[in-house]
């Protein structure tokens, strides 16, 4: 999984002067390298991408160690390409780009289209884990995965001051969503943010211990059928008594949806949150729609303890890691760390375990473990001998 079995890239460089041919020691030299990679960071850095950031299969980006925050310019896109891990890392206030080449590999490039400014972007991808990561403040998505993605898990991470959060299928008449499967699992979706956590298309989709702190206008929406199993989370509706549901389905009749498969299994509702059910309750209609055994609700404070970077706050606050360095709109606020905690351990649609555990210690001896799939050799997220 990721870059297991590869050399390790230490970013040296946090330029991105020349997206068609990159520099020796920059993030964007590493990503589009073919084979495994583990891909780590030598300081604590901010990179300002010019163009899309290609990343290549079998990558794991790895921030641990240092403040590595990918914002102010373009951001990451995974578009083609498999067993990519993402870990530690801040993507915030990121905008459009394109018009210009850029290379996906060390034997092409190519002409990129204007893109939408998403956090991270995945197109036609698969088996792809977003893992302890911060995200906020972006043009479009914060993550958006379309176009047939795939094996998706999306844990531990920290979501705040944005509108449209997540977005998981291309449209509602693109087929090839229908098998979209998706784990969204042990993440804080935190202040200012309006709606889209996520909003899904077609496909099975897990929601599984995450804490909802507030929204705007809905939490979890849909359209064209998706199958959605929320277990365990908490949901906090805000004061608007009338944005206290914590379910949409978009711009469909009631007729249609009320065959949907959407349920609540455990799930805490807080300030009058209701979350309304559709379909049918028996186990066997969510068995794609179900990736580990949740833990109860009352253990959320606990399970979301760490959500967002290890070591730091679990917000983008744009604090003393970027001073000097104006993004854009309004700085977010940190809302503290967290110690440790053993809560939060599950199966995710690879095969993954993963949860919110204590941050690792200086030296990263800690480490997150992968037991065997059938597509995928065992893996185990092991900090390199580099850092």
């Amino acid at each position: 999984m990721g870059g297991k079995g590869g050399p390790t890239y230490v970013v040296t460089d946090p330029s991105d002067r020349d997206p068609v041919s990159p520099a020796l020691g920059t993030l964007r030299y590493g990503v589009i390298q073919e084979g495994p990679l583990w891909i780590t960071f030598a300081g604590d850095m901010t990179i300002h991408l010019n163009e899309e950031l290609l990343v290549n299969s079998f990558k794991t980006i790895d921030g641990r160690g240092a403040v590595v925050h990918i914002a102010g310019g373009a951001c990451i896109t995974l578009q083609y390409v498999s067993n990519v891990i993402i870990h530690n890392v801040h993507v915030h206030h990121c905008v459009p780009a394109g018009e210009a080449n850029v290379r996906s590999s060390p034997t092409h490039y190519g002409w990129r289209t204007r893109s939408d400014g998403d956090g991270i972007s995945i197109y036609s991808g698969r088996k792809i884990w977003v893992d302890h990561c911060a995200l906020s403040s972006c043009t479009d998505g914060l993550i958006d995965a379309i176009m047939g993605s795939t094996g998706i898990t999306i844990s531990n991470s920290h979501f705040s001051h944005h509108d449209e959060v997540m977005l998981l299928g291309h449209t509602d008449d693109y087929l090839p969503d229908s098998a979209m499967q998706v784990t969204i699992a042990f993440n804080r979706f935190g202040e200012q943010l309006v709606q889209r956590m996520p909003r899904c298309r077609r496909g099975y989709f897990h929601v599984v211990n995450n804490d909802f702190t507030s929204w705007e206008m809905y939490a979890i929406g849909g359209s064209a059928n998706p199958t959605i199993n929320s277990q365990g989370n908490r949901f906090i509706a805000p004061a608007n008594p009338n944005a206290k549901e914590v379910t949409k389905r978009v711009e469909t009749e009631e007729s249609e949806w009320s065959g949907w498969n959407w349920r609540t299994e455990g799930d805490v509702m807080v300030n009058g949150a209701f979350f309304v059910p559709s379909g049918e309750g028996l186990d066997a209609m969510y068995a794609k729609a179900e990736s580990l055994d949740p833990k109860s609700s009352a253990l959320i404070d606990q399970l979301t303890l760490n959500a967002g970077v290890f070591g730091g706050p679990r917000d983008n606050g744009v604090g003393t890691a970027n001073s000097g360095v104006n993004y854009g709109g309004s700085a977010a606020t940190a809302d503290g760390g967290g110690g440790a905690s053993g809560w939060g351990v599950g199966y995710g649609p690879l095969g993954m375990v993963f949860g919110s555990g204590a941050p690792p210690p200086s030296s990263c001896d800690s480490s997150i473990v992968m037991i065997i799939t059938t597509l995928l050799s065992s893996s185990v997220l092991l900090p390199p001998s580099s850092l």
